[in-house]
């Protein structure tokens, strides 16, 4: 048996992994038990105590080169239940800083340089952008008479960020917002350049990319003497965003800004009667939270808050019959989709990592499956069906959309509906865009 000698490591990953200090590990396979990696096939004989161990004895480019860190979701589940509260997630995503950008793993270095050039993943042109929101818009005030999404205002009391994958297919997904805003007859807006909501810099471990896409929102907000953020629904986007704006506010304290989170804000608007809900409209079925990794257990950890009881009581108020997955809250399991698992080309190994979440859902008995994340959605509503079809009878809803299907939504008056028409008419002439007769 050949004894592995302990490697030396350049100076700048000794020094990173040396705050972790990988001694403290007890081997006591914790973080294997809960990691959804762990008995992945094609992945036979790595987990997660493995890698430490590894990476212990000096054995990074073994890691670097690797599959491992690319299939981790950076779940935290790991970190959740080590004894020694080793951030393993932030180790996986070093590793991934270490790999060639030209060796990152399918579209999502791409998507990077999209969005540095570009403001958006996959580079939709700012006219096609302009188009879409300049139409879906005006088809939206057919029913909802003095409705227009507002681009580039000042003053606005909310700054909105859709994401490329919306813009560019899911359409329809984004009306669930703009109906919201309506009904609670919301000061809102989203930025003409560099719109983007989702961080794919996370993904790759691109630090400086991470930075880049926050201090871009800071600046915008305080260019157009903006209140708030909502910080984007995926939780790579929010979780990215906050490590970037944190970045940011170390090199600048002047770089703070206040922002808010969508379940904070479904909740503020509730409670403050700006919004009404019907609960009827849901009478007959059962429904059920994911706790999305990021939202909860990583923002827990991190930074010292994370949602869980607030989406909880945003269901309860649009619908009667709510039950719970077991295990839940910070204990639940990761649906398999992230750290860049959506997009990237581990289809497979992700739909296993999922097969804990099929198995809660089934034996929740829920109808309806509710998320706040655009790849939780997406991982349970197309690719878990796909592997699992025998186990995946439900619907899959986000919670911004369990809510704007329920809006009982009070009209506005003429004053109302002339005043929004006339901003939309100087908005887009402003910009540029034709919108016919």
């Amino acid at each position: 048996m050949q004894v592995i000698q302990r490697q030396k490591l350049p100076q700048d990953v000794q020094e990173y992994l040396s705050k972790f200090d990988l001694n403290l590990c007890l081997t006591c396979g914790t973080c294997t038990n809960g990691c959804p990696i762990t008995g992945t096939p094609g992945m036979e004989g790595w987990d997660t105590r493995k890698v430490l161990r590894m990476l212990a004895y000096g054995m990074v480019d073994e890691v670097v080169n690797s599959k491992f860190p690319w299939l981790c979701t950076g779940c935290g589940r790991c970190v959740h239940g080590c004894p020694m509260n080793i951030d393993i997630v932030a180790i996986m995503g070093h590793m991934k800083h270490l790999r060639d950008r030209d060796k990152v793993p399918g579209v999502l270095h791409k998507g990077v340089i999209n969005v540095l050039e570009t403001g958006n993943n996959m580079g939709i042109p700012k006219e096609d952008y302009f188009f879409l929101m300049s139409d879906m818009g005006a088809e939206l005030a057919e029913e909802y008479p003095g409705f227009y999404v507002p681009v580039d205002k000042e003053g606005a009391e909310i700054l909105f960020f859709p994401n490329s994958k919306e813009v560019f297919a899911d359409n329809d997904d984004m009306i669930w917002w703009w109906k919201i805003f309506y009904a609670a007859r919301e000061n809102w807006t989203i930025p003409s350049e560099n719109w983007e909501a989702v961080d794919w810099g996370l993904f790759t471990g691109n630090y400086d990319a991470t930075a880049t896409l926050a201090r871009r929102k800071i600046d915008f907000m305080k260019q157009l003497n903006i209140q708030r953020m909502v910080m984007p629904d995926c939780g790579g986007g929010s979780y990215g965003c906050r490590k970037g704006m944190k970045t940011c506010v170390i090199e600048n304290p002047e770089s703070k800004v206040d922002f808010i989170y969508i379940y904070d804000y479904l909740k503020e608007v509730l409670e403050q009667g700006r919004i009404k809900v019907d609960k009827s409209v849901y009478e007959g079925k059962t429904f059920t939270w994911h706790d999305s990794c990021k939202h909860g257990r990583e923002l827990e950890r991190v930074f010292g808050k994370g949602y869980f009881d607030e989406p909880r009581w945003v269901i309860e108020q649009c619908v009667d019959n709510f039950v719970e997955m077991e295990p839940t809250k910070a204990n639940n399991f990761c649906c398999g989709a992230g750290g860049g698992n959506w997009p990237m080309p581990y289809e497979a190994e992700s739909a296993f990592h999922g097969r804990y979440k099929v198995q809660q859902i089934k034996n929740s008995g829920a109808d309806v499956v509710v998320v706040g994340c655009s790849n939780c959605h997406d991982q349970m509503m197309k690719r878990l069906p796909k592997f699992y079809p025998d186990n995946c009878n439900y619907e899959v809803k986000y919670i911004w959309e369990l809510v704007a299907d329920a809006l009982v939504i009070e009209p506005w008056s003429d004053e109302e509906i002339a005043r929004a028409e006339e901003e939309a008419r100087a908005q887009w002439e402003r910009l540029g865009v034709d919108m016919g007769e």
